[in-house]
């Protein structure tokens, strides 16, 4: 028996791959299935089963094409309602294959037909359990904003998880391996742990929802409060794991359709068409298309895109290096935006080469850092200075003075700065300012100057400069 965890950083999500005796079970795939094929092929085995421990929100999983592919048979929990044809499994029902099994352990609170799969080796002992969105290591799944739709409170959810976790899988032998669906940065959960797999036993030491530290009510509040709103996309991938989706590989088919600079330019004036950059944040800052926003493939791509872009119908027109067109492509569509009309072929240098304007920011490099801000300060014209990281990292430390908005939160700023003052924005390390930087300037702001890594790099080379504070 061999178990593989096959790990997404973009999206923080860990999908598995069972090989026993030439036969080959898939837990929560993504949409992009090729690499599951091959693993199996490896492996010497045939996909027998698709295992979805629950309806994600946020990606698309492979399920249906990987059935489509290899004839695998999908597998939900109970209380599942696919669209589709599929195995509604019974609470403790067992699937066979190789010489191992997996049982089913009905987990809901996270969803209402979340389930954990607890693997049997070949001697039937218990080896590992597949907890999907319901245990995390260090953490919990978060209530899952499709139920609260359906008229099930988010009190009433974690009240369910609690009992799932304490009953259902705090009960199982310790030596056990938790295998969960996401790790840290994964917006299903609150404060879970940089580790992608652990004993029972640890996490029955360390996991506030299982270590009897927390009672029932205090686990409820816990869960419940402050709880962020999900990126608008969500519902909209419940939706579709549900319902069904378009192959991936019809996908890239129709939208890596290259276009020339007039052919580009020509469908500008469509509504709400989104110029979507994907190369580096310094490539962006040297040199862009009027009115594109940057999300950089090297980042978390994905998520960001959901959060920015909100509107999942919404026409894009990439902008990318000719060698990650596809990628971009494929990890949008992860997240359910297929609806690329094309690529500006030759990229910038092509629209630069034809005459077009294009916009730059001023990105200020590590070595100008400093300078530029002590200046900043000392200056006559105050500079805005923006600072987009998340409330944990701007408690921590900060820049005087400084005007504190999250990245998902521009419109604040969009709404009540003047758009002539200069605006120095930043975040840890470049990425977000430089996404906050294109999202300004395409609402007009004129005189954006970005800095090139972070204030991070500030911080650590120069702790006791005088303009920090927290």
């Amino acid at each position: 028996m061999q178990v593989e965890q096959i790990y997404t950083g973009c999206l923080s999500q860990a999908s598995y791959l069972i090989v026993s005796k030439g036969e080959a079970v898939v837990i929560d795939p993504l949409r992009d299935v090729d690499k599951y094929i091959k693993l199996a092929e490896k492996n010497n085995s045939k996909i027998k089963y698709v295992i979805e421990t629950h309806f994600h929100a946020d990606f698309i999983s492979g399920h249906l094409t990987l059935s489509n592919l290899t004839g695998a048979k999908i597998i939900y929990g109970p209380n599942a309602d696919p669209k589709f044809k599929a195995i509604v499994a019974k609470d403790n029902q067992i699937f066979d294959f190789g010489n191992v099994s997996l049982t089913t352990i009905h987990t809901p609170g996270h969803t209402l037909e979340s389930t954990s799969f607890l693997l049997k080796d070949e001697k039937g002992k218990e080896h590992s359990i597949f907890t999907g969105d319901t245990l995390f290591l260090g953490d919990v799944g978060i209530p899952d904003v499709a139920q609260r739709y359906k008229g099930v409170s988010k009190e009433e959810l974690a009240g369910i998880l609690y009992d799932s976790v304490n009953e259902r899988i705090k009960t199982l032998p310790e030596d056990i391996l938790v295998y969960p669906a996401h790790g840290a940065g994964s917006a299903c959960g609150k404060n879970m742990m940089k580790e992608t797999v652990d004993t029972l036993r640890n996490q029955k030491k360390v996991n506030y929802a299982i270590n009897g530290s927390f009672t029932k009510d205090k686990f409820v509040k816990e869960l419940t409060d402050n709880l962020p709103e999900p990126p608008s996309y969500f519902p909209y991938n419940v939706k579709l794991n549900q319902q069904g989706y378009e192959d991936i590989h019809d996908i890239v088919k129709k939208s890596k359709k290259p276009l020339l600079v007039n052919d580009f330019e020509s469908m500008l004036d469509e509504d709400d068409i989104v110029i979507l950059d994907v190369r580096s944040q310094d490539e962006f800052a040297s040199g862009h298309i009027p009115n594109s926003v940057f999300i950089g493939l090297d980042g978390g791509f994905a998520p960001w895109v959901g959060s920015i872009l909100s509107d999942i119908d919404k026409p894009i027109l990439l902008v990318s290096n000719e060698d990650r067109v596809e990628e971009a492509i494929i990890r949008l569509s992860r997240v359910g935006f297929d609806n690329v009309k094309g690529y500006l072929n030759g990229g910038v240098l092509s629209w630069q080469n034809a005459g077009k304007a294009i916009n730059k920011v001023n990105n200020i490099k590590s070595n100008d850092s400093y300078s530029f801000i002590e200046k900043s300060f000392n200056s006559k014209n105050k500079t805005l200075i923006l600072d987009v990281r998340n409330d944990n990292e701007f408690n921590k430390y900060r820049f005087k003075n400084v005007l504190h908005c999250e990245l998902n939160n521009l419109d604040d700023i969009i709404n009540t700065q003047q758009k002539e003052q200069d605006i120095l924005v930043y975040c840890a390390g470049g990425y977000r300012s430089m996404m906050a930087a294109s999202i300004l300037k395409k609402n007009n702001f004129k005189n954006i100057n970005n800095l090139q890594n972070g204030i991070d790099y500030i911080f650590y080379n120069y702790q006791d400069a005088p303009f920090f504070e927290g």
